[in-house]
């Protein structure tokens, strides 16, 4: 019972940092994530707020998850739900950093927070991203996780771009920095499970 509560609270807190990282980054005006570009353009161009878009892309994405025949978890449909209520809140809630300066240190602090927080919401084993999930289930059909996360990434970025995302230096920073920094950081944060339980699937940086 103490080991799950761990785990919730560790998922929620990875959730809600998750949250906090879009909104520096999406503040920054410096470029987006991938998947934030899109979502940035579908605000843009069809209304409601990047957090809506966030969710309501997640909720499409685990449709996809049925023929492929991914199973979720508590993790995965908090991540649906959270990641987007957060990313809204903090938004709203964080000032417009106004000068260059400030707006890199926004970036680079969405950067740092984004690492912790995959390492916090992975590490706590309790289900794939709805993003990540489909790039899994995916790859099970034989392809390289490597060129199916690609391949979406840059579909995305670039229906993203083409709906008036922000795609910049943040994009790049973040495609190079979260890997190495979820990498050093993953270990720290997993929850050990007792011997009997198995432990989750490896799953690729990002907890999208």
């Amino acid at each position: 019972m103490a080991l799950m509560a761990r785990r919730l609270v560790q998922l929620y807190v990875g959730l809600a940092l998750y949250g906090l990282g879009i909104a520096l980054q999406v503040s920054s005006g410096l470029g987006n994530d991938p998947w934030d570009v899109f979502h940035q353009g579908l605000s843009r161009r069809l209304g409601l707020s990047i957090g809506a878009w966030i969710i309501i892309a997640g909720v499409l994405v685990m449709l996809a998850w049925i023929p492929l025949r991914q199973r979720p978890g508590i993790g995965t449909i908090s991540n649906v739900v959270l990641v987007g209520v957060f990313a809204d809140l903090f938004l709203w809630l964080l000032p417009d950093p106004g000068a260059l300066a400030a707006r890199w240190a926004y970036l680079v602090a969405a950067v740092l927070v984004g690492g912790f927080a995959t390492g916090c919401y992975i590490g706590a084993g309790l289900g794939p991203g709805p993003r990540d999930g489909l790039m899994t289930g995916l790859a099970a059909r034989g392809r390289s996780i490597r060129v199916v996360r690609t391949a979406i990434e840059l579909t995305v970025l670039a229906a993203g771009w083409l709906l008036g995302g922000t795609v910049g230096i943040g994009t790049l920073l973040y495609a190079v920095a979260i890997g190495p920094l979820t990498h050093a950081l993953l270990p720290v944060l997993t929850i050990k499970r007792p011997a009997a339980e198995p432990a989750p699937e490896p799953e690729p940086a990002g907890a999208r």
